[in-house]
């Protein structure tokens, strides 16, 4: 994975992280804490969701990774970053590689009451874990949800049952994205599909969809690597033959090739699909944004259209 952290977060942590001065140009939501809260980070703003979802009042939650815009594999972590993750008493962040930069930050400011939640660790997955995009797979936020509510409940034992109840709404608004993976995949089961990286494909696996596009292309694409002719002219032959119904790409992250692909699945007929690497904000929240990603697979297999935005 291509996230780091920059050495100016690390050599200024002595210093920025106790600076009450220290401003950001990032938009969070724990600017002005309120007291008696319980101040929390999600690493990806789809995790930051699900805190706020299951704490509520009782929690001020930023989000480090948050702009559509912003390509998360190159992001680079700045002293604002590594002050507001060291005041954090509640972390989430996703594990695999996706997001060391809070490992680094983490142990330079070591806290025995911080709760961290690492979703990899969650899932029981190894570091081998070949896809990082663990948000799309059905099974994580459910688990990510309890282990929120187990966490909040130790830092606020007041506030038990109230976390667990909401945790208990969130798993259960979850159902219509369920429902519209299991019917499409009752409809349009083996639908074949390209991708530019692995963003959607655990999405895509629950949904029956076969991903024809080869892993070592998206595994290049995603890690920021030149892929070989030969998997360049597979992927073209994709489309040019009409061996696929649909094309998802990356939305946050395209290059010369990613738009070659486009064009070529566009002048063949074939609708695109552009899919999010972070929550799209504002409009959306963890639910709606993976309905809107099910809900545009289907039109693009259905009714050909393209979706390229949410």
């Amino acid at each position: 994975m291509r996230i780091r952290c920059t050495a100016l977060a690390i050599a200024l942590l002595g210093v920025a992280l106790l600076a009450t001065g220290c401003s950001s140009s990032l938009a969070f939501r724990a600017a002005n804490p309120t007291s008696g809260t319980v101040i929390a980070v999600g690493a990806e703003n789809e995790y930051a969701d699900v805190i706020q979802q299951v704490g509520g009042k009782y929690v001020q939650v930023s989000a480090i990774l948050s702009n559509p815009n912003t390509d998360p594999h190159t992001f680079e972590a700045s002293a604002s970053v590594a002050r507001l993750v060291s005041s954090a008493q509640l972390v989430v962040q996703n594990g695999v590689g996706y997001d060391t930069f809070m490992n680094t930050i983490e142990s330079a400011v070591p806290s025995s009451s911080r709760k961290v939640v690492v979703v990899q660790h969650l899932l029981g997955l190894p570091d081998s874990t070949p896809n990082p995009h663990l948000w799309y797979q059905p099974s994580t936020m459910p688990a990510v949800a309890n282990a929120v509510a187990a966490d909040l409940a130790a830092l606020q034992p007041a506030h038990t049952s109230f976390f667990k109840a909401q945790a208990a709404a969130f798993i259960s608004s979850l159902s219509a994205w369920y429902k519209a993976i299991a019917a499409f995949k009752a409809k349009y089961a083996g639908t074949p599909v390209a991708t530019t990286e692995p963003v959607a494909d655990y999405m895509l696996q629950a949904a029956g969809a076969d991903n024809l596009t080869p892993w070592a292309l998206q595994a290049d694409i995603m890690n920021g690597t030149d892929p070989s002719a030969q998997d360049v002219a597979t992927q073209r032959s994709l489309f040019t033959q009409h061996k696929v119904k649909v094309f998802l790409y990356n939305q946050q992250v395209t290059d010369s090739l990613t738009e070659s692909f486009i064009s070529l699945a566009q002048a063949n007929g074939i609708p695109v699909v552009g899919v999010y690497e972070t929550m799209p904000e504002p409009g959306y929240d963890y639910r709606s944004w993976m309905l809107a990603e099910v809900q545009d697979l289907q039109k693009a297999v259905v009714d050909k259209v393209s979706s390229e935005r949410l």
